[in-house]
């Protein structure tokens, strides 16, 4: 889960494997699987570091690289 801020200010947590694509319009809209869209204040940079960080706590990052290399 990660931390974020609509435009109006107001912090949300947002499922981070929910997402589909991250665009700017110039505003960063997260479009959901589901189709739902949030328009929120942190740059698309920003949310691809915030979901990197959180894959990386759960350890799905190292579980990915591990199964590169059993499969090499």
């Amino acid at each position: 889960m990660i931390k974020l801020k609509r435009l109006n200010g107001e912090q949300f947590t947002l499922n981070a494997f929910m997402i589909e694509q991250i665009q700017s319009f110039p505003d960063t809209t997260i479009t959901l699987i589901n189709g739902k869209k949030f328009v929120v204040k942190e740059t698309e940079e920003t949310v691809v570091e915030l979901i990197t960080s959180y894959y990386q706590r759960i350890g799905i990052i190292q579980s990915l690289s591990e199964v590169g290399k059993t499969s090499e």
